[in-house]
């Protein structure tokens, strides 16, 4: 592979540090990205909550200049609502009261644009997080194949077709919690974020805490390691979690012989009564 053409396939270098986001993407993970990007599919994420699938998305577009359009899923989330709404309830308002901003007479004042429709609008090229897939029914990403495949969408009030005038990188997240269909699979390209080892999770805590001292992060990560070996936790400590527990001790003043003989502030880090009972047990010395 020439210089020229690894350039432009490593778009995305996987290291961030700027004033809005930090973020560090294993190998792996930088290389799918770039994968994503040069076949112009979506990218679906997976893997355990906090491990930063939805901040990968920030950094992709902060690394490659682009604006970050998110669409949060919700339960009743449908795919027409990534798309466009006609605001019929304002048109009406509108007819009885009058506006100067918009023309009753003119349907397109009232078709409003969500997160996909803006990609799609866009004159430059976005990155599109769609956010928790899994939350939606199970019909929702089938409802989407023909918009991510075609980048189009028909609005039927106007009885025209958008189509992309640039598309999106998409980067699509998911905790798992349902399967997805197929069809949707094959038009995507997949990665699962590993948790990370105790030497990769150092260079994040680094990242994000350039000054913290080695000695008081090798003992948090003790502590943060330990935590994650009992099996019976519903829900185990993420790395988001370890991070703000680590941003608590700093501003806490906590020394590392306090740190050594006790887990300060252990609800940040564990989020359940049972887990906590386990935490508590496992550790053997009191938490505060």
């Amino acid at each position: 592979m020439s210089n020229n053409t690894k350039k432009t396939f490593n778009k995305f270098i996987g290291n961030v540090n700027t004033d809005k986001i930090r973020y560090i993407a294993d190998p792996q993970l930088r290389n799918i990205v770039n994968v994503s990007i040069a076949l112009a599919r979506p990218l679906l994420v997976k893997g355990e909550p906090g491990t930063g699938k939805t901040l990968l998305a920030h950094a992709i577009a902060e690394a490659l200049g682009k604006r970050l359009l998110i669409w949060n899923i919700k339960s009743t989330t449908e795919a027409v609502d990534g798309c466009y709404m006609y605001d019929t309830v304002q048109r009406l308002n509108d007819s009885r009261f009058g506006c100067e901003d918009r023309d009753v007479n003119n349907i397109h004042d009232y078709i409003m644009y969500g997160p996909l429709g803006q990609a799609f609008n866009s004159d430059e090229q976005v990155v599109l997080l769609i956010d928790e897939i899994d939350k939606a029914d199970i019909e929702f990403p089938n409802d989407l194949l023909q918009e991510l495949d075609v980048m189009e969408f028909f609005i039927k009030e106007t009885n025209e077709f958008v189509k992309a005038k640039t598309r999106p990188i998409v980067i699509i997240t998911s905790n798992n919690e349902k399967e997805l269909p197929d069809a949707f699979l094959r038009r995507c390209v997949f990665h699962w974020i590993e948790f990370p080892s105790k030497e990769f999770m150092t260079d994040i805590c680094n990242l994000h805490y350039p000054y913290l001292k080695k000695n008081l992060l090798d003992q948090c990560l003790q502590h943060f390691y330990i935590l994650r070996t009992i099996t019976k936790l519903r829900k185990m400590p993420s790395t988001s979690e370890l991070l703000d527990w680590i941003g608590v001790l700093l501003k806490s003043g906590i020394t590392l012989d306090e740190l050594k003989r006790e887990i300060p502030f252990l609800g940040v880090l564990i989020k359940n009564e049972k887990d906590m009972e386990s935490a508590m047990a496992k550790a053997k010395f009191p938490t505060s």
